[in-house]
């Protein structure tokens, strides 16, 4: 923590000393845009076949992280992005759609942002930066848990975990004849999206432009939050993106994996000699589908892509706004995605599936469409996470591992790739760092806090020192799953069929894929892992049922190819 607290204090004198054309006491902007479900290899500066022209120039502009870690699902990696301190400690040791009664009971495990967190928007807005955030919130539905009340002076905020790209159409129901519904709220209140002309992305994106705009000339900074609720289900994309990936996916999930991983090793981002994990037995490969379903599929991969290249254009929207007002050469610009590609289907939670049989129009010619309600699977997912193992829910690197680009102007670091692990905890001390402010350590306004765990880049993001971590060490869990990584050694417990249902020993720096199990192979390491796992979980106040893991649901269930039919 001193290591921290002297960066902190020199903050504003290394940002003048890295941009001399300003002011000494001028702070940057920093923009932080989070995708929602965005498979780590994906665009194109992670090897990805889809159009993304504006991050992969925020790749050339700044530093991709080939080791950026997050949690395996949305509102836990979210918690911890604002919070700088690990979900089970600031209110989501568990989402709060999923969460048991047991939990329920538990702290930590309040599924909203609890009142011992301090997130870092609120200290920038206490040192006199404006704050903004357009997008997905998915850290609690009351009026006192909205972004309002979390350091945002300006907010436009989906609250759930999900939602329909051109309506409120919400992701989960109880009732097969009523339609789930998304909850938004402006600045605070209650609200609904426009009944005509919304797309998600764009108007997310709009909602940000009007915050800065309105500001533009009182020469304060701003810090500013883009949370894309896409590419997460259900798939929908405006047409004309769609049209430009019919049939790109006819080829099927391995041809576009092997081509995916070799763009990856020419672009130095894996080893040359990396075999990637190709997809868990359960299910079946492109070969063993039908002729229908391989169109379904191709279909429903081609409309993911689109929302990934629109999801895309609207951030070069937000990127030549700054540049056109002059702001784009004193702002940070953050990306990440939020966890890895999901091939989890919601349809197994409540009445779902019933509903979106009677009432959603999922036919090849409608997906995409308003009124359709289609997920793209684990074959696509796992295609997303190449070449890592599994996806979204899981502890293996391709539900954990995400895609972040990081770019600071006139930094050293301009198109450089870093292979060190970092952390979604990292984030806050970071900008805290460039903005030049404090954390509050234990006391916040009178009141206990969390304080911050993860440590900030600033250092390697200006190519001044290595990251600060002399052995990286980070525990995870959710809902039973587990894993933790100590340097480059690695240990997961997934439930079967998923995993063994014991823990497994990997070494990343050898076998990022997680390919093979080295637990027998060497005891005393798995020991020393798994007494590193328990301390972790101890001190972090997690809590653990017998079978949580295994309890059906959304990252349990297996009826996605029985239900891969027209319509359905």
């Amino acid at each position: 923590m001193k290591t921290y607290r002297k960066v902190a204090l020199a903050a504003a004198v290394l940002w003048s000393m890295l941009t001399p054309s300003l002011a000494a006491d001028q702070r940057p902007n920093v923009l932080l845009i989070v995708a929602d479900d965005l498979g780590y290899s994906d665009i194109g500066a992670f090897g990805g076949e889809i159009a993304t022209p504006h991050l992969d120039g925020l790749a050339r502009a700044g530093l991709r992280m080939t080791q950026f870690y997050a949690s395996p699902f949305c509102s836990p990696t979210r918690a911890m992005l604002l919070s700088g301190a690990d979900n089970h400690r600031v209110g989501f040791g568990s989402m709060a759609e999923l969460m048991t009664p047991q939990q329920r009971s538990r702290a930590g495990y309040e599924g909203y942002l609890s009142e011992r967190t301090v997130t870092f928007p609120q200290l920038l807005r206490d040192a006199g930066y404006h704050t903004y955030m357009a997008g997905k919130w998915h850290l609690g539905v009351r009026e006192e848990h909205a972004p309002s009340n979390r350091g945002f002076e300006q907010s436009y905020a989906m609250l759930n975990g999900g939602a329909g790209h051109f309506d409120q159409t919400g992701i989960i129901t109880d009732d097969p004849d009523k339609a789930p519904v998304a909850y938004y709220r402006d600045n605070g209140k209650d609200t609904k999206v426009p009944a005509e002309g919304f797309f998600s992305s764009e108007f997310f994106a709009s909602r940000l432009i009007s915050y800065i705009d309105a500001d533009k000339a009182d020469g304060k900074p701003f810090f500013g939050y883009l949370a894309f609720t896409a590419p997460h289900w259900p798939l929908q994309a405006p047409d004309e993106y769609i049209r430009k990936y019919d049939s790109a996916y006819d080829v099927g999930y391995d041809v576009i994996r092997e081509r995916r991983l070799t763009r990856m090793k020419a672009l130095g981002l894996v080893p040359k000699d990396m075999q990637p994990y190709v997809g868990n037995p359960v299910w079946p490969r492109w070969k063993e589908l039908t002729p229908q379903q391989q169109r379904i599929e191709s279909k429903r991969m081609a409309v993911y892509a689109a929302m990934v290249e629109s999801m895309d254009a609207q951030i070069g929207r937000v990127l030549e706004y700054l540049r056109r007002t002059g702001k784009l050469d004193n702002t940070v610009v953050i990306f990440l995605s939020d966890n890895g590609a999901d091939g989890n289907t919601v349809l197994d939670e409540g009445a779902t599936r019933e509903w979106a049989h009677r009432h959603a129009d999922n036919s090849v010619a409608n997906t995409g469409r308003r009124g359709s309600f289609a997920e793209y699977g684990p074959g696509w997912a796992q295609v997303g996470s190449t070449p890592f193992n599994m996806y979204k829910a899981f502890m293996y690197e391709g539900g954990i591992a995400v895609p972040a680009i990081f770019t600071l102007p006139a930094a050293v670091t301009r198109g450089q790739v870093a292979r060190v692990p970092a952390h979604v905890t990292d984030i806050a001390p970071t900008v805290l760092d460039l903005a030049g402010v404090r954390a509050p350590g234990t006391s916040y306004q009178g009141r206990e806090v969390v304080p911050l765990e993860g440590r900030s880049m600033l250092g390697l993001l200006t190519g001044r020192q290595p990251l600060v971590h002399e052995e990286f060490l980070r525990g995870w869990e959710f809902n039973g799953r587990r894993a933790l990584r100590k340097g480059d050694w690695k240990i997961v417990l997934a439930n079967k069929p998923w995993g063994t249902g014991q823990w497994q020993l990997f070494n990343l720096a050898r076998d990022r894929s997680e390919l093979h199990d080295l637990a027998r192979r060497h005891p005393a390491k798995l020991r020393e892992l798994v007494a590193e796992y328990e301390q972790y979980a101890h001190g972090s106040g997690v809590v653990e049922f017998e079978g949580l893991a295994e309890r059906p649901g959304y990252s349990n269930g297996r009826k996605y190819y029985e239900d891969l039919n027209e319509g359905r």
